[in-house]
């Protein structure tokens, strides 16, 4: 299962960094007319994809604070619900599925992380004796 979960936290922290990354450098005049949403929130959202992507990896793959990679894919998850309402109000369709299984895929690595197969903080008495 953790092999699972890596494989989709990195994935996702790929797409993600890409799809946030370019929010935050693209021209906000280009990305309001590809989306009728003011160019603040746009930036808002990029961040925090951006934000989401690095707390899908680094503490898990740090062991420091590890539960917030589960709160990142949280967060994703909303973001992903958003994004879903949002494209089919504005595009309809089949298209909607891209969105929704993203955060469908968040909702396993944040059920994963926290329940499934959590990674323990380093320092912790349960890692010192797994060790």
């Amino acid at each position: 299962m953790k092999y699972a979960l890596w494989t989709v936290q990195l994935l996702l922290a790929a797409l993600f960094l890409f799809a946030g990354g370019f929010k935050l450098v693209a021209p906000i005049a280009e990305m309001t007319q590809q989306m009728a949403m003011p160019g603040w929130f746009l930036r808002f959202i990029g961040s925090a994809e951006v934000l989401g992507a690095v707390g899908l990896i680094l503490p898990s793959a740090l062991r420091v604070l590890p539960k917030l990679t589960a709160l990142a894919a949280a967060g994703l998850v909303v973001i992903m619900i958003g994004a879903t309402a949002v494209t089919y109000k504005t595009m309809g369709g089949p298209i909607t599925l891209f969105p929704a299984i993203t955060g469908v895929l968040a909702a396993f690595v944040a059920y994963g992380r926290w329940k499934m197969a959590p990674v323990e903080a380093r320092g912790t008495a349960r890692a010192a004796a797994a060790r």
